[in-house]
């Protein structure tokens, strides 16, 4: 059974909870109108939990994602998981020379709020976020991610996403890059205390987080190569 380490601040706020008078459609669009084959039926919409997501994980099952408590399997194909490594590869090779913290993939799964457990495709979280610098033993951290990276596959509904960097931003992490190899572009936000910036980049363009990574800059045209 997975264990959740203490909880972030977001996770502390008091959790959606679904109307007894919701049907299938409404879960449905609340999600961001995905697929429903994504949407599993067992736990029952709205008491999943963190353990839940981790078991699925476990017994070698389709990466779920819990929203508000309804577990949300998380598509991913070959193609994005190619992207997202070069993400992670770069970021990797950068902390090589800036030990500012760690890297994880897709299948580090992170409790950002209550009944919200995510899997970026790639994400990074400081040393700050771990005291004396020891990670958890948890099978699901209650980290809030800094930086996170989402690949779109074919599967994602723009309203997904949508509230998929709300709920990345709500929680603390400072920026989300959205990837989507369709077009060849990434959506950049950026969270500071002015706002949330938002920058659309091409293939000439390139990732930078300057403020929470000094430094880094992965040209687009290397991440879809």
């Amino acid at each position: 059974m997975a264990t959740v380490s203490t909880p972030s601040v977001a996770a502390d706020a008091a959790p959606f909870a679904l109307p007894q008078s919701w049907t299938l459609g409404d879960l449905q669009r609340h999600l961001g109108g995905i697929p429903i084959d994504r949407v599993r039926l067992f736990p029952l919409p709205g008491t999943g939990t963190a353990d839940d997501t981790e078991t699925v994980q476990r017994d070698g099952e389709r990466l779920c994602e819990l929203v508000d408590g309804v577990l949300v399997e998380k598509p991913m194909g070959t193609l994005e998981s190619l992207v997202a490594m070069e993400v992670a590869f770069a970021l990797r090779r950068y902390l090589e020379d800036h030990p500012l913290g760690v890297v994880l993939g897709a299948d580090g799964l992170l409790q950002i709020g209550p009944k919200l457990v995510r899997g970026p495709d790639v994400s990074f979280i400081s040393w700050e976020k771990f005291p004396g610098r020891t990670l958890p033993t948890d099978r699901v951290w209650a980290v809030v991610p800094d930086l996170v990276v989402e690949v779109l596959s074919p599967g994602n509904t723009q309203a997904e996403m949508e509230r998929k960097v709300t709920d990345y931003l709500s929680a603390g992490t400072h920026v989300v890059w959205i990837i989507d190899p369709a077009t060849r572009t990434a959506l950049a936000h950026t969270a500071s205390a002015a706002g949330v910036g938002k920058a659309l980049l091409t293939a000439d363009d390139r990732l930078t987080a300057t403020a929470l990574l000094p430094g880094l800059s992965i040209p687009v045209s290397t991440v879809l190569r």
